[in-house]
């Protein structure tokens, strides 16, 4: 069985750069607080900047939740990365789906395109799975969008 990747667009008032920043730099700033997997709520969203770099959450005490890994690192036009997070949203180092975010230049800003694939290795009841994934990354996108818009421009990524 193959599931069509979830795909999912929307357009910020940000340059691409700005944006790949704002994405992949401080999530845990628009990030929903609720999306965690920690046993206590994130303080911080880690992607470390290259290829091979980790996906984490990291909570107050210090403790870290692996995501998933970079795999491709390209600023300010895309990055993928494997989300190792399987049905029970718990990591899984022998799991694999991956979440590609395109950033492309639109008018006066960027057009945000997320991608999750290979949606089938959820298992028998992966098409009811993606249609929940489905309306959390609608969300996640939702969020980014909004704090792009309103996040001062004199921010760096750090």
């Amino acid at each position: 069985m193959t599931i069509a990747p979830l795909i999912r667009t929307v357009t910020v008032k940000a340059a691409p750069e700005r944006a790949f920043a704002l994405f992949t730099n401080n999530a845990e700033r628009w990030w929903p607080a609720s999306h965690h997997i920690g046993k206590q709520p994130f303080t911080a969203i880690v992607m470390e900047p290259k290829a091979g770099g980790r996906w984490f959450e990291r909570d107050a005490q210090g403790l870290e939740c692996p995501w998933g890994e970079v795999t491709v690192w390209d600023p300010p036009r895309r990055v993928l990365l494997a989300w190792r997070l399987n049905r029970q949203f718990e990591y899984d180092p022998g799991f694999l789906t991956e979440v590609e975010l395109t950033f492309a230049a639109e008018g006066a800003g960027t057009r945000v395109t997320l991608e999750h694939r290979n949606l089938e290795r959820f298992g028998a009841d992966a098409v009811e799975f993606a249609a929940s994934l489905n309306g959390g990354w609608t969300a996640i996108l939702e969020g980014f969008a909004t704090r792009a818009i309103n996040q001062p421009q004199k921010e760096t990524a750090s």
